[in-house]
């Protein structure tokens, strides 16, 4: 995520060039050499910029919106997403070539739907900042130099970009010890979805569902209703949970992983069932803790935990 404030990817994706006019169905969709987009995110300033590589130009493809948003200096997406249209009809009207080579992902956004999004190969961006007067327009030249080599190393060695977004959280305040919950969660979500990959789970809702029930296992509540326990809107959830919380969690997906491979399910109902099972272990733990006296499920988030947990108040970096 990038670091995501919603979520890290720590996989880069292969995005086919051909399938990038934004009016072809197979953009996202899985086709022949077509791969669904995965959500890699990258801080400048604390902003969250979206980019997706493609892996027939070799070349990285950036948010627009998300970079109008840093150079513009807009106050939220939505004042950026209308600048960025009235840049459009202007670099139009001007016959400038810009707005063609623009062409659209569906990207992940905060709320957790994909959505079409303008994107820009990196060396259009560099046009792209010629075309908005901003002071950032030198820093982020700098910053995009140094995404390009990042990036470019992290697709070889995938422990350059955890070190990465161990960085990105430290940017935003995080706690060490809950940084290293945070990254150990990532760990153990990350191998529960290759197990739900090897039983035929599909991506995106059949994901979302089983996640909802593992909830509303040990938490008692579904995603939604946990976000807004916690006050949240399109914040992402673990990222304002808090160590118990991460640990809980954690603790019910380690044990649906282990449980799927004893078990070996093959199809979405038998995922399902493993899903609940490994979630009431966490239940259980989650219980004994509380008739000690302990304190699990919080309605603090992020923004609420303190020096304790982080030591940031800008709500606009979750």
């Amino acid at each position: 995520m990038a670091i995501s404030v919603y979520y890290t990817s720590f996989f880069f994706t292969k995005i086919q060039a051909r399938c990038w006019t934004g009016a072809e169905k197979s953009n996202v969709s899985r086709g022949k050499g077509m791969e669904k987009s995965q959500n890699n995110l990258k801080l400048f300033e604390n902003k969250k910029i979206r980019y997706v590589w493609n892996a027939e130009e070799e070349d990285w493809y950036f948010s627009v919106v998300d970079i109008v948003e840093v150079l513009a200096e807009s106050k939220d997406y939505l004042t950026a997403r209308k600048y960025w249209n009235k840049l459009k009809q202007r670099l139009k009207a001007e016959g400038s070539e810009l707005v063609t080579f623009c062409h659209q992902l569906k990207l992940l956004s905060a709320d957790g739907k994909f959505y079409k999004t303008d994107v820009l190969s990196t060396k259009n961006v560099l046009r792209l900042i010629q075309s908005i007067p901003s002071p950032k327009a030198e820093p982020f030249k700098m910053w995009l130099a140094e995404v390009g080599n990042e990036v470019l190393n992290e697709s070889v060695d995938p422990e350059l970009s955890i070190d990465r977004a161990i960085q990105n959280y430290r940017k935003l305040g995080y706690s060490e010890g809950w940084i290293n919950q945070r990254i150990k969660a990532i760990e153990v979500r990350k191998t529960l979805t290759d197990e739900w990959d090897k039983s035929g789970v599909k991506k995106g809702k059949e994901y979302a569902l089983l996640t909802d029930l593992m909830y509303k296992t040990w938490a008692g509540m579904s995603s939604k209703d946990y976000k807004e326990f916690k006050g949240l809107k399109k914040e992402n959830l673990r990222d304002n949970m808090t160590n118990i919380e991460l640990i809980l969690n954690m603790l019910a997906e380690a044990s649906a992983t282990e449980i799927s491979q004893n078990e070996k399910p093959t199809n979405l109902r038998e995922s399902a069932q493993i899903a609940v099972s490994g979630a009431e272990v966490a239940l259980d733990a989650r219980k004994s803790l509380e008739k000690r006296g302990g304190k699990t499920i919080s309605s603090q988030n992020a923004k609420e935990m303190g020096d304790s947990q982080l030591s940031i108040d800008d709500e606009n970096q979750f």
